[in-house]
């Protein structure tokens, strides 16, 4: 099909004068990159990506991510345009409301056509490289590259290409020879205070090329070179794509058209004279009757693109059952209800790291779970998390179920959100859990987009040893439980282990972190397996039952609990002794099950992790006592460091006869 200039030019300028009404109204958002790209949104939205706004999510759609997310009224506008039911033109006046479908930057699970959630910049660059490794490994594992041969694309900024995530993400995708990945650099020469240049001087094509990338750059605000580009980036096999489109930032605004004040919504005040310079009616949130025309017959041959497609969809299906009910399955994100007794139970005598024994846990979960994948930021030989029966995902093995992600660990995490957001797979990624702080960004995002990412973080307290404080996480654990709707999950022993890999894969509205540890811990045989892997599924219970009246609650999380069950036999009778692995599941259980747990009748609590102590304070009160970690830990044997810190049923005595 001929590319239709007049009426994507047309259509450019109508989409230019929608974001300006919009940002207008709201005396709020971005106009630079909307004003700046409207050409590059023409090209793509009105002739070049292949997508139906009446099924948003099929399968083989092209799909296009805007990591510049500040720009949204870029994608609202487009999308509006190409007939996503969704954002009509009261939702594009709503622009920033409470409650509209067009929020300040764009949310994944808040409107149809919006691939990710992304305004944090350079996550939306490795967001897509995920989709495309998804899209990559499905057609790989399903054969199904006769069905499967779409492209992501991702548009991005200076901003973008500053941000280290992108660059982790790009320098794997290079070296992964990613060809259905097309990034569209959107070079203005402006970032948010200033001229580019007042903070940069590289050559982002040459360092793309060192990646592995395919380079173009054209004029981003001439359709027809723009096409051309984008058309042999599609064409091309065997890399990435990077096309460097130079536009004009806020290009239609004269008064700031090309500088910093662009960026924003500086030039909104400009925008009557703007509207008449572009040849816009004085009637706001305007489209023509011939835009719309054009845009009603796309979308009638996207659908007979689409049409023809679930024509060869359904030949494939009958030529491949196995794998057509295999990728439902993807698709559905099945997970067996009995995936507990599916993980045989550990010898009562065991004495291993739960790392360990999340390996152990793993092979069986990935037997009954096919959809789940699993990657390591270069650290499979410490978190023990490689899917033994599979292989490594390489450029000439695609289907395998293993990502070496390298030492990229905010890559990582974002990546895995960019399987998530594609929905086929269950991603999982680990590290050291003192590196969650280099991938907090995209866990936080993972949270907010409700997410199924599994994070498979070892080495998760003072008991790090050696390796001394840099690597001795005392902070860490309390800080990711603050994130509302991540589960953190600490488990005791081997079993409760084998409970928070169920509960992780069984949840599927938001993303699980499973801290593990480096050091041997005993097997709680006290407590039965059933309650173990059970009580974790509800993130607290009752692991030793007092004998006579209660008059003392000892509670722990991870390798801690051993010491408060300790001391409990210490104390006699009259002690209970709570597990809490997973603080957020607990707090989502009942009320009544909540008392059955922690009675409030009874005050006299003490509770102990190799941590900093606030996260306890809620389950001890007033009146109890946390034995915990105030300070960075140093460089010793792992169990002399937790001596040095009282991390034993000692301290909890003491601290128990402390309250009276």
């Amino acid at each position: 099909m001929s590319l239709n200039t007049v009426a994507l030019l047309r259509a450019a300028n109508e989409a230019r004068g929608l974001s300006m009404d919009a940002v207008h109204a709201c005396s709020s958002g971005h106009l630079g990159l909307p004003l700046g790209c409207a050409e590059i949104g023409a090209v793509l939205f009105g002739h070049a990506l292949s997508y139906d706004p009446a099924e948003p999510r099929w399968l083989n759609r092209d799909r296009f991510v805007l990591s510049a997310g500040h720009g949204s009224m870029f994608l609202y506008g487009w999308l509006h345009l190409a007939g996503y039911p969704q954002l009509t033109i009261e939702e594009l006046k709503r622009f920033r409301a409470y409650g509209s479908h067009t929020p300040g930057h764009p949310e994944s699970f808040e409107t149809a056509g919006v691939e990710c959630t992304t305004g944090p910049l350079g996550q939306g660059v490795a967001n897509a490289v995920g989709i495309a490794m998804s899209q990559k490994m499905a057609a790989a594992r399903f054969n199904a590259g006769s069905i499967l041969d779409n492209h992501v694309v991702c548009l991005a900024g200076d901003g973008c290409l500053q941000e280290g995530v992108a660059a982790e993400a790009s320098s794997l995708a290079g070296h992964l020879r990613l060809d259905n990945f097309i990034l569209i650099y959107d070079s203005n020469d402006v970032t948010l205070d200033a001229m580019a240049c007042a903070s940069q001087s590289e050559d982002t094509a040459k360092r793309y090329e060192a990646y592995g990338f395919r380079v173009q750059t054209v004029d981003g605000n001439d359709p027809v070179a723009f096409l051309a580009a984008y058309e042999s980036a599609k064409a091309a096999a065997g890399q990435p794509q990077l096309i460097v489109a130079r536009t004009v930032i806020g290009k239609g605004i004269p008064e700031v058209a090309g500088t910093a004040k662009a960026h924003g919504e500086g030039g909104a005040k400009f925008i009557d004279a703007a509207r008449k310079g572009l040849g816009l009616p004085e009637t706001h949130f305007f489209v023509s009757p011939e835009t719309r025309a054009y845009f009603e017959a796309h979308q009638k041959a996207l659908a007979g693109r689409h049409a023809e497609w679930k024509t060869r969809f359904e030949a494939w299906k009958t030529a491949n059952p196995a794998h057509a009910q295999a990728l439902a399955d993807c698709v559905a994100g099945i997970v067996p209800a009995d995936l507990l007794e599916k993980i045989p139970a550990f010898p009562a005598d065991s004495k291993i790291a739960t790392r360990k024994a999340g390996s152990d846990v793993l092979q069986p979960i990935a037997a009954a779970v096919p959809s789940l994948i699993g990657g390591s930021a270069d650290l499979y030989g410490s978190t023990l998390n490689y899917i033994q029966s599979d292989k490594d995902l390489t450029p000439e093995n695609w289907g395998g179920r293993n990502i070496r992600f390298g030492i990229r660990e905010h890559a990582m995490a974002a990546i895995l959100n960019g399987f998530a957001y594609d929905g086929l797979f269950r991603p999982s990624g680990a590290t050291f859990l003192v590196f969650a702080d280099y991938a907090r960004p995209s866990i936080r995002i993972a949270a907010l987009s409700k997410l199924p990412v599994l994070y498979i973080f070892t080495h998760d307290s003072i008991g790090v040893g050696e390796d001394g404080p840099t690597h001795q996480p005392v902070e860490t654990v309390a800080g990711l439980r603050v994130i509302p709707g991540l589960d953190v999950i600490r488990p005791a022993d081997p079993e409760e282990t084998a409970g928070a890999f169920a509960a992780a894969l069984q949840r599927t509205n938001g993303p699980t972190l499973i801290a593990l540890t480096r050091q041997a811990v005993p097997m709680l045989n006290e407590i039965s397996v059933q309650q173990r892997r059970e009580g974790v599924l509800k993130g607290g219970y009752v692991a030793v039952r007092e004998t006579g009246p209660l008059k003392l609650i000892l509670m722990g999380a991870g390798s801690e609990l051993q010491h408060a069950v300790a001391a409990a036999r210490e104390l006699g009778d009259g002690v209970r002794v709570v597990s809490i692995p997973c603080m957020s599941r607990f707090e989502a259980q009942t009320a009544e099950y909540r008392e059955s747990v922690l009675p409030s009748s009874c005050r006299r609590r003490v509770a102990i992790e190799a941590g900093v102590p606030d996260s306890w304070s809620r389950y001890v009160g007033l009146d109890g006592k946390v034995v915990g970690i105030s300070r960075f830990g140093l460089s010793a044997p792992g169990n002399k460091v937790m001596e040095f810190f009282g991390m034993n049923s000692q301290t909890v005595v003491a601290a128990a006869q402390s309250l009276g």
